[in-house]
């Protein structure tokens, strides 16, 4: 198998690279991989998941690339120095030993600051298409029987100093807010891992959810999910939304119960935007395909080859200085408090 060859290479440390899912060539540039290449022996380097038998040859790696951590303890690699995870999310704590990582130091890091720039432009598109209710307009054109001017404009909204709400203030808030600054929107924010003397300083004002939810013409769903988070939109929850209001699903669908969203954007109680949801590719049969106020994205907001490339550069940068036994820059780094949180929920 290409890449495997290189486990004879000695004298540098050892990076198992195993993107699994994430092809290689759309992932790394060619100068990517070669300065990987010159600072360190890679192995597997291989699309697909690495067999038990070949990784019990690279219990010696000083960093695992991975599409997800599926590796066991890593008290069985004694030199593991980091585990840098472009899956696009930080490994569960169900799977990975995040304590002995603290315990010895070993950097554990994810790729999903690189998408913050992609799915903020999307969710920023999605409201736009919603408000100004642009694909119901584009279809009514392609039937025959559009409306025109004012009489077309019935149940739009123009975006300029609306109230705005973020479910969730990681680094999706922090790339979508600058997008929505120019429109002079008030930004209420709910999230419980973070102080609201930071969320003030960030430009957004604290706010409970409930509270959110009735106030807000827009709300995002921008939270990272969590055991204690599941369905944290439930109907009741959703009952409390504005009926002229937007809701942009762009995070996970963990976070809603969709079932119940969908029997109420089926109802015309309130408009969706909607990249994600709970099964993937959604069935054809699914109900929500016939909402017409919903404006429906195929999971795409990250997926762009600029955000991929992105990836493998900022991994490149962060296993090197890693290996050099300085601190990441570029990726998500898990911290002992947001670890116990994403455990908890509290």
């Amino acid at each position: 198998m290409p890449g495997v060859g290189a486990t004879m290479r000695t004298g540098k440390p050892k990076v198992l690279l195993e993107p699994i899912y994430r092809p290689m060539e759309r992932l790394f540039t060619p100068e990517d991989l070669r300065r990987l290449r010159a600072a360190a022996n890679v192995v597997w380097a291989v699309q697909g998941e690495i067999p038990a038998k070949e990784l019990e040859k690279h219990r010696d790696a000083a960093a695992i690339i991975c599409g997800w951590w599926h590796h066991g303890s890593p008290a069985m690699f004694p030199k593991l120095q980091g585990v840098f995870e472009v899956g696009g999310n930080l490994p569960s704590p169900q799977y990975l030993d995040y304590d002995e990582c603290f315990r010895r130091g070993i950097t554990v890091a994810s790729c999903a600051p690189a998408f913050g720039p992609a799915v903020a432009e999307l969710a920023l598109a999605l409201t736009l298409a919603c408000s100004r209710t642009v694909v119901e307009t584009d279809r009514a054109f392609r039937r025959g029987n559009e409306r025109w001017q004012f009489e077309a404009n019935e149940e739009s909204f123009m975006l300029f100093d609306q109230t705005v709400g973020f479910i969730g203030f990681g680094g999706l808030a922090r790339n979508l807010k600058p997008l929505l600054d120019p429109f002079g929107v008030k930004v209420l924010a709910y999230d419980p891992w973070l102080k609201p003397s930071y969320l003030r300083a960030q430009g957004a004002e604290p706010c409970g959810l409930d509270a959110l939810l009735r106030r807000a013409r827009v709300i995002y769903v921008l939270a990272i999910p969590s055991p204690k988070n599941r369905g944290l939109l439930a109907r009741r929850r959703l009952s409390l939304i504005r009926r002229d209001a937007t809701v942009i699903l762009i995070s996970r669908s963990h976070l809603v119960d969709f079932d119940a969203l969908t029997d109420m954007v089926r109802r015309k109680r309130f408009r969706a935007g909607i990249d994600v949801y709970p099964k993937e590719p959604l069935p054809k049969s699914h109900p929500i395909r016939r909402a017409p106020w919903a404006v429906l994205s195929s999971h795409k907001a990250g997926a762009m080859f600029e955000a991929m490339h992105t990836i493998g550069r900022w991994t490149v940068d962060d296993v090197l200085a890693v290996l050099k036994g300085r601190k990441a820059t570029h990726m998500q780094v898990a911290a002992p408090k947001f670890v116990a949180h994403f455990k908890t929920g509290r």
